[in-house]
């Protein structure tokens, strides 16, 4: 049984219809923009620096400003949700992304683009909450949500791939500025679409809105997932980690603060669930995983088998079709035995992956790299299926943008960190690996570096510096492949040894469903077993 949102009654939890699953078609296209404007700059980069002249700190800032503003302000954008309306937030940030999207399509100097990527990670961060708490409110019933809720998965993962490709097709063909341009019409259809099959949602949570936990909320996440970039790009220095370290003492206040304030900005009785909490941790584990690898495929493709960017980027959409395999069948088995050994499986399966990558070389097969990539990323969205899931299931109807923000933040957090972890461990084994090459210079420092150099060469002494470059960059690859595995290897141990046991509550159990998920394991009824939400 279910508690009704509408009257507050038990009852059966109703069938989504035709209404709804054409309003989450729609919920999805902000989704998909949101996510592809993460990667969609990286083949205009060049052509941006052509028409705009940017400084390098200002190309560093056009690249990384829309994700330090999405990532900031998720919390603060998903409790204004639970206040306002998600629906009316929905709106306000679509527009707000469409108006951004003009400025940044024809900004004519680097501020102005730097400004009109700042304004669209403030949209992106209204939008992306507010889809998946409206998917929470719109599908009830537990089978349906969960299918609604891997669907939204696959889009946002599908969307950060697309990016490069959408990019790169459109900068060859037409100017730089329609990479952002593309998304007016797309935000013009969604503000038509979504009052007709998007249902109202009034705001729910009461008091009035913390603004200084707003201030501390920012002052937390944006200084510590710009150390942790900033780290990953140029090793760690004083100045990125005294960042992390000032977000850091910033995010103890905000915990003081969300602790003693009436109306908090985020409950963190929620983090303390089983359910949610553990959801969280899981999703950071896959989320560091699947981020912070990308990055080495990515350069394998260019810079060691040689493809031109777009060729690499259409080649990296093929683990997509293992995803499209992974996500429903995860979902179905889900339905079936304890959520916890689906996730487990997932990890596994994403160790067997990392596995493969663990053995390329410069002359393995593509079939190998793609393989393993493949086998990996079905195994890590399959995991992130399921706690988006598990997180929202058990996520209170009133706190929903605000639990939905709070996961997006930690999928943040953990690419950040696989980024940044994964990548120090690459660059340590190629410095090591070319440390004998000869005098320090770019060759010592990147592949990118070492094909500059030989290229400056002549004969066999260009060619031998660029195959020990890609005997290095390979090792590198493998070191970090084998530090991914480690990090499956305790989220698959993770999931069964605290997870196990914890089923989702149904959607509108409120506190009872909250109980549920934070009981001991023993008093947890079995998977399959009817929930009485009274």
């Amino acid at each position: 049984m279910v508690i009704d949102e509408t009257t507050g009654k038990p009852g059966a939890a109703p069938s989504a219809g035709r209404r709804e699953w054409v309003g989450l078609a729609v919920l999805l296209v902000p989704l998909l923009l949101v996510s592809m404007d993460v990667s969609v700059l990286y083949f205009a980069v060049p052509f941006i620096g052509r028409a705009l002249e940017p400084t390098g700190t200002q190309q560093l800032w056009i690249l990384d400003m829309y994700g330090f503003v999405l990532s900031g302000l998720l919390i603060v954008m998903g409790a204004l949700g639970d206040r306002i309306g998600r629906r009316r937030l929905l709106l306000v940030g679509a527009a707000l992304f469409a108006g951004a999207s003009l400025l940044a399509a024809y900004a004519h100097d680097a501020r102005t683009l730097i400004a009109a990527r700042a304004l669209l990670g403030v949209g992106g961060a209204a939008l992306m909450p507010s889809t998946l708490a409206l998917i929470r409110t719109m599908f009830v019933d537990p089978r349906q949500r969960g299918t609604a809720i891997a669907i939204w998965t696959a889009v946002m993962t599908g969307g950060i791939s697309l990016g490069p490709i959408l990019s790169g097709v459109l900068v060859e063909h037409f100017w730089w500025g329609s990479i952002f341009l593309i998304n007016v019409p797309a935000m013009a259809v969604l503000l038509i679409l979504v009052p007709v099959f998007v249902p109202r949602h009034r705001g729910v949570a009461h008091g009035s809105f913390d603004l200084i936990g707003a201030v501390l909320s920012l002052g937390t996440l944006l200084p510590v997932v710009y150390g942790i970039k900033e780290i990953a790009r140029s090793g760690a220095q004083t100045s990125p980690i005294a960042s992390i370290g000032f977000g850091l003492i910033v995010g103890a206040l905000f915990v003081r603060r969300q602790l003693t304030a009436e109306h908090p900005l985020l409950d963190l009785e929620l983090l303390r669930m089983r359910a949610f909490g553990g959801a969280v941790l899981a999703n950071v584990m896959s989320m560091f995983a699947i981020v912070g690898f990308a990055i080495f495929t990515t350069q394998y493709l260019q810079s060691v088998l040689g493809m031109s960017p777009l060729r690499a980027a259409l080649w990296s959409l093929v683990p997509s079709l293992a995803v499209a395999v992974a996500t429903p069948v995860a979902t179905v088995l889900a339905r079936r035995i304890d959520r916890a050994w689906v996730m487990a499986g997932g990890f596994t399966v994403a160790i067997g992956g990392f596995a493969v990558l663990a053995t390329a070389r410069p002359h393995s097969s593509l079939a190998l790299l793609l393989g393993g990539a493949a086998v990996y990323a079905a195994g890590v969205v399959a995991v992130m299926t399921q706690v988006t899931e598990m997180a929202m299931g058990v996520a209170p109807a009133d706190r929903a943008a605000s639990a939905s923000a709070v996961l997006e933040s930690g999928s943040e957090l953990g690419g950040a960190l696989g980024m940044a972890l994964l990548g120090t461990i690459g660059d340590a084994v190629y410095h090591r690996a070319m440390a004998d090459t000869g005098p320090a210079g770019p060759a010592r420092e990147t592949l990118g570096g070492a094909q500059a150099t030989a290229a400056r060469l002549s004969g066999d002494a260009g060619r031998t510096l660029l195959d020990t470059a890609r005997d290095a960059f390979c090792d590198g690859m493998n070191a970090a492949a084998i530090g991914a595995a480690v990090v499956m290897v305790v989220g698959a141990g993770y999931c069964v040894r605290f997870l196990r046991g914890v089923p989702v509550a149904d959607a509108g159990a409120g506190e009872a469903g909250s109980a549920l998920a934070d009981a001991p394991i023993a008093d947890v009824p079995p998977v399959d077993a009817p929930v009485d939400a009274r």
